[in-house]
């Protein structure tokens, strides 16, 4: 059973500075993206969740580490696993590599919010799904 998301990036000139390095808040995108694919992969839409089960999933902490650079034109493979699940939010760890070496590092809380921006329970087949990725 498959444990970890993996989504494959490369680094484009628009994600880099003058210098060629990639801007810092572009790391928090590549996550989200990421996400958003390991999201996908579990057979929802954030589309879906919204209009089925009037739920949106926002960030509500993120801890980052940048350990190296990443560079125009990079390779990169951002790996996403499930921490643990709560019956509103979930804790991922996303770590981002470029050829097996470990360029950055991230924990982020999750959380399921309605409407009206309060937290809400995520639906069971969800959860369900995520537990099959929880480390």
């Amino acid at each position: 059973m498959q444990k970890q998301f993996k989504f494959d990036l490369k680094i484009y000139y628009e994600d880099t500075d003058a210098g060629g390095v990639v801007f810092y808040a572009n790391y928090l995108k590549y996550l989200e993206r990421a996400r958003t694919e390991a999201i996908y992969s579990l057979g929802y839409t954030n589309t879906q969740l919204k209009e089925k089960y009037n739920i949106i999933i926002i960030v509500k902490s993120c801890n980052i580490n940048y350990i190296k650079s990443a560079k125009f034109e990079d390779r990169l493979i951002v790996y996403s696993e499930v921490k643990s699940i709560s019956k509103a939010s979930f804790v991922m760890k996303q770590v981002i590599k470029r050829k097996n070496i470990e360029i950055s590092n991230a924990e982020i809380v999750l959380v399921a919010i309605n409407e009206k921006g309060k937290p809400t329970k995520l639906p069971n087949g969800f959860i369900n799904k995520l537990r099959k990725h929880t480390k």
